[in-house]
């Protein structure tokens, strides 16, 4: 079952049938977290997230994705509301849809990596991780460079 929020002329929705994977991509691709990221790239990791598209009427201007097991764990990543739409509140509103989520009530855990965006989580309960020595990470960023 899919929900959908509204609130003015703005509307978030888990449907993945709504989402329109060249803005995502046209987004994503532009990025400093996923720069280069093939559209295939994209669709698969959409397809395997709980998916939030935020739209003004039929056009989609924002976006997030939770990969998790419903069960203990949420990395919240992708986020990004497009540039025109900014300063309305609609990242924060994101976030409050994201988290009363019914599939994903009760984690123990949720996480999430951002260069610039520390105030809007931090409002929301996220904090830097407390013993970071006690988590590691394989990390290829330059994996979407194309070589020659």
């Amino acid at each position: 079952m899919f929900s959908e929020h509204h609130r003015d002329e703005f509307t978030i929705s888990t449907d993945p049938a709504r989402l329109d994977l060249n803005v995502i991509h046209q987004f994503l691709t532009n990025s400093y977290w996923a720069a280069g990221i093939p559209v295939e790239l994209v669709k698969k990791s959409v397809q395997h997230s709980l998916n939030f598209g935020v739209y003004h009427g039929t056009e989609q201007i924002g976006f997030a994705r939770l990969v998790t097991d419903y069960a203990t764990f949420a990395y919240l990543a992708d986020v990004f509301i497009l540039e025109a739409y900014r300063g309305r509140g609609l990242s924060k509103w994101l976030m409050e849809v994201i988290l009363s989520q019914g599939e994903v009530q009760g984690l123990r855990r949720w996480m999430l990596a951002t260069r610039d965006a520390h105030g809007l989580y931090a409002q929301f309960g996220f904090v830097p991780i407390p013993n970071p020595e006690r988590f590691m990470q394989l990390h290829f960023p330059d994996v979407y460079q194309k070589t020659s």
